[in-house]
């Protein structure tokens, strides 16, 4: 493949030898696999509005990988706005034959990067399977080619550095913050020399199978042929304290839901209003009570607060004032209880029906 000064040298001889006079040169190191280039959507525009009439490039898949820039560009010539294209490698004349030609070009691009797409992702494939991890080494690794092939093998010099991390995180009396100071200090910093993150060092350190041994691929773990760094039992150590030290979202979830939560908003500010519980205990004997007080989650950084909070007893009797407002006609009432009705028994006939199903099955088992 030629490199783009070489491309423009060659075009400007080109175009010279041809009598063409060049308006713009444009360049633009985006593939042309997908749509969307901006310089050429660009130059497209220009010659829509007249400013050229003809497009001088390397090849036809220079211009286009893919139908729709493709289309745009014969779209163009045919209704007159694009008179010609010129191309030192291969012929073009604004004819149907031409065309014709021009078009069995950009398919033969889109058919070989199409099929250079798919023999890539089957070499994947069958790396993944032979247990090869595709990518890059992690830190404490390094490829090296044997047998022409590339293969991974533990970096002698980071590798002890990164067992020591995983080893002081196991003790649970270390942060991740720590961890990013020890590999610091053992020479392992970012490119601009600074420590590493601490979620780059949670993600791509801590929490990355291929230091026992697996690797993730496409959201699956696969067992790699490499030489494992760490044991399963410390990473199994090092995920409990980070158990026991994480909250995760999911436990969030499992937390009771205040009533109300999420259906109101500040009148003042339009923020959500929270609730928090507050216990209260009566001195001199054995008795207290746990009562629901509601407030603005005081977001705004626009608005001075000035509502108190108000319990939750206060904001029922509001909302009953509310409700009482809003009544049904009787007959739409008594439709509704009607339905109801019918689908009660539905639902219970289709209950029946299930738990009968699974007894004959339990039956069957047995």
């Amino acid at each position: 493949m030629r490199s783009i000064p070489d491309q423009l040298l060659e075009l400007r001889e080109y175009a010279k030898q041809q009598g063409i006079y060049i308006v713009e040169e444009l360049t633009e190191a985006k593939t042309a696999k997908l749509p969307g280039r901006n310089v050429f959507n660009s130059m497209l525009s220009r010659v829509e509005a007249g400013e050229a009439e003809g497009i001088v490039a390397w090849h036809p898949d220079r211009l286009a990988r893919n139908s729709v820039d493709e289309g745009e560009i014969i779209h163009l010539l045919d209704i007159g706005k694009l008179k010609d294209l010129k191309f030192p490698q291969h012929w073009f004349e604004n004819t149907p034959q031409g065309k014709f030609s021009l078009n069995m070009a950009f398919c033969q691009s889109k058919y070989f990067v199409d099929s250079l797409s798919e023999n890539t992702k089957r070499g994947i494939r069958q790396k993944v399977k032979r247990g090869e991890k595709p990518g890059l080494a992690p830190i404490g690794y390094r490829y090296v080619i044997l047998n022409n092939r590339k293969i991974i093998i533990v970096d002698k010099k980071r590798a002890p550095v990164i067992r020591q991390a995983f080893e002081m995180f196991s003790t649970g009396k270390y942060r991740i913050l720590d961890n990013c100071n020890f590999l610091a200090k053992n020479g392992i910093v970012g490119r601009s020399g600074k420590p590493w993150k601490i979620d780059r060092v949670s993600k791509q350190i801590l929490s990355n199978p291929f230091y026992y041994g697996h690797f993730k691929y496409l959201g699956e773990i696969h067992e790699g042929v490499h030489q494992p760094i760490i044991t399963k039992k410390l990473w199994d150590q090092v995920h409990e304290v980070w158990k026991k030290r994480s909250h995760s979202w999911k436990e969030e979830k499992l937390r009771p839901i205040k009533l109300l939560t999420g259906l109101f908003r500040c009148g003042e500010c339009g923020m959500m209003i929270t609730a928090e519980e507050k216990t209260k205990y009566y001195p001199g004997t054995n008795r207290h009570a746990t009562y629901t007080y509601y407030r603005c989650t005081k977001k705004s950084k626009l608005s001075k607060y000035t509502q108190p909070f108000f319990r939750q007893e206060e904001l029922d009797r509001q909302l009953s004032n509310e409700i009482a407002t809003v009544s049904l006609r009787q007959d739409w009432a008594d439709k509704m209880l009607v339905k109801l009705s019918l689908e009660e028994k539905g639902v219970a006939q289709t209950c029946h029906a299930f738990v009968g199903s699974k007894q004959s099955e339990i039956k069957a088992i047995n």
